[in-house]
């Protein structure tokens, strides 16, 4: 069966066997030589044959692709289309921050197969380092957002915002059919929002925040975002104990970092907390993928989508970990499951748990306070300067009034800088910190708007690193032990290495059972997903700055189409529930 161009069977036939990705990741001609002999048959070719009726087989000019590569060329290839993305520094905000990945986690989880070739843990008992893993990062959802249960992971905030859309609706036994959704959440989560109520029959609302008709006797439930979109803070406690008053539940897309100093949605009445883990040590990646969490009270318990770790014992009455609930379909009977989404994003949730574990209380404490000073300091200097900020209270996003403002000689300043500031569509301008800004970066800003920055030291040290009394969170943001033990790198790196013994993975073994693991990735395609400039892009990145980005998923597209005799491909869906790529 041929199966590429002639020309590229040409250039295949040049290749020695140990360059070839097909040896080294099937197997061997002498492997295939004793299969064949086996079944009785002296080629693959034959092989097919005999197996595949000529009907269905695939045409004799084969597929039309570009020849086949060795390793070596695939990476250089790759970074022939890095070349063609342009790292800007992202100020843009919208959920998506630059963040650093401590190098011990980088090394250590990221980029290590041991951690990155095992995917869902299917089978606890060979499994309980993932497990632990992925407890860590329940308990960290859980303290932070002050709620009594979290799943361990989904795909990201958006889709974590529609899940917890079905998750109301279906604790109310779908007898209204409005959910109402303020105005200030993030684009993209409106726009899944929107998308998932469409197919499943619910009217959406979209309301500004100060407007949310909350006496709506129709409506179930409503999603608001703290810290908005924006970076506003609100009174989330007000709006939690109205909507509760007419039987709304009420769901809070909010920032891990910023509940590190923020009170946390439990203590403000919310029933849900969504959102993603993605500063938390997890590169942009152009939006992804990251892992996002969904936390909810006690109440939704047999309703919350994915899976739940749990404490349990083994046989002979050790503390063990297995999944206490899974709610997709493929683990229960169809007809009782809460979710047909992918529920995971082990290793990323893994590697958000770990920044934790790594950081403790008092490391998060200090970066989300340099965080909230920085953005005090800027905010002060902008006034100083003559702006106006749209809100006053927030964590790390300013939202600058376009009043007296030349967008677009702004915009020519900020280009010429290298730096991305989101236009808001009134003409107003965003600015999002995050951990990574540096005092010289905080100068660039004040010049983009036309402000001196010589003072911009003394504003920093006159700015706090708490926020306001009526935000300020009171009890501490990750009291459990976990959380205190592993923080100088020696005893973090033996933590990590004492997990992995727990696990089996492609280091060991292969992998027994999991339709959507990890298992087969080959080293080299694991390689780029650190190189910054396919790391380090935010997926709102002006579009003459991915150009690279965006002609690599093009290319893709068209592969996949052709493999599979599709006129078009996209590669929007992101789960495997959902089609990974979907062809027309």
């Amino acid at each position: 069966m041929t199966t590429t161009t002639p020309a590229s069977e040409s250039r295949s036939s040049q290749l020695s066997p140990s360059d070839r990705f097909v040896d080294r990741h099937l197997d061997a001609p002498s492997s295939i030589a004793a299969m064949l002999e086996t079944v009785g048959v002296d080629s693959l070719e034959e092989l097919v044959a005999q197996t595949i009726p000529a009907h269905i087989r695939l045409r004799p000019e084969g597929l039309q692709l570009p020849p086949p590569l060795t390793e070596a060329e695939a990476l250089d290839a790759l970074r022939a289309y890095g070349q063609d993305i342009r790292l800007g520094r992202s100020f843009l905000g919208m959920g998506y921050h630059p963040t650093r990945t401590p190098t011990v986690i980088l090394r250590n989880v990221l980029e290590n197969p041991a951690w990155y070739t095992q995917y869902t843990p299917y089978q606890a008992e060979i499994s309980q380092g993932r497990l632990e893993a992925l407890l860590n990062f329940q308990t960290m959802v859980c303290e932070l957002t002050g709620l009594a249960l979290a799943n361990s992971s989904l795909l990201d905030e958006a889709t974590a915002a529609a899940e917890a859309m079905v998750m109301c609706w279906g604790r109310q036994r779908r007898k209204r059919q409005r959910f109402l959704v303020a105005d200030h959440c993030h684009p993209q989560t409106l726009a899944v929002v929107r998308t998932r109520a469409k197919a499943l029959g619910i009217e959406v609302l979209t309301q500004p925040l100060d407007h949310l008709t909350l006496e709506d006797p129709e409506a179930f439930g409503v999603l608001v975002q703290m810290p908005a979109t924006d970076g506003a803070l609100f009174d989330l406690a007000e709006l939690s104990a109205r909507a509760h008053a007419t039987g709304l539940q009420v769901v809070v897309a909010t920032d891990l970092l910023a509940l590190v100093l923020l009170k946390s949605p439990g203590e403000q009445g919310a029933d849900v907390a969504v959102g993603t883990s993605q500063r938390f040590g997890v590169p942009m990646g152009f939006g992804g993928p990251h892992a996002a969490f969904l936390a909810c009270s006690e109440d939704y318990q047999r309703l919350i989508p994915g899976r739940v770790v749990g404490v349990s014992k083994d046989s002979a009455g050790r503390p063990a970990l297995r999944l206490a609930m899974q709610t997709r379909e493929q683990h229960i009977r169809r007809d009782r499951a809460t979710s047909n989404i992918c529920t995971a994003q082990v290793l990323l949730a893994i590697l958000a748990s770990m920044y934790a574990v790594y950081h403790g209380p008092e490391g998060l404490r200090r970066i989300a306070g340099r965080v909230h000073r920085a953005a005090r300091a800027l905010a002060a200097a902008l006034k100083r300067g003559g702006h106006v900020l749209r809100h006053d209270h927030f964590f790390d996003t300013l939202r600058v009034a376009a009043d007296s403002l030349d967008s677009s000689a702004l915009r020519a300043r900020a280009r010429e800088r290298n730096l991305y500031l989101r236009e808001y569509e009134n003409g107003d301008w965003g600015i999002a910190l995050d951990e990574t800004v540096t005092e010289a970066e905080l100068r660039q800003l004040l010049e983009v708007f036309e402000i001196s920055p010589a003072t911009i030291e003394a504003e920093i040290a006159a700015a706090p690193e708490v926020v306001e009394a009526p935000w300020r969170r009171g009890d501490p943001p990750l009291s459990h032990p976990i959380f205190d033990c592993y923080h100088t790198e020696h005893e973090f790196l033996r933590y990590l290495y004492r997990l992995q013994a727990k696990e089996l993975s492609l280091t060991t073994s292969m992998i027994p059972l999991g339709s959507c693991t990890m298992k087969l990735n080959a080293s080299a395609e694991m390689i780029p997903v650190t190189w910054p400039e396919f790391a380090n892009v935010h997926p709102f990145a002006p579009a003459r700055d991915t150009e690279g980005y965006r002609r690599l998923i093009e290319d893709l597209e068209s592969y996949l189409a052709e493999i599979a005799g599709f006129d078009k491909v996209s590669l929007q869906p992101n789960a495997g529930a959902q089609g990974e790529y979907a062809g027309l």
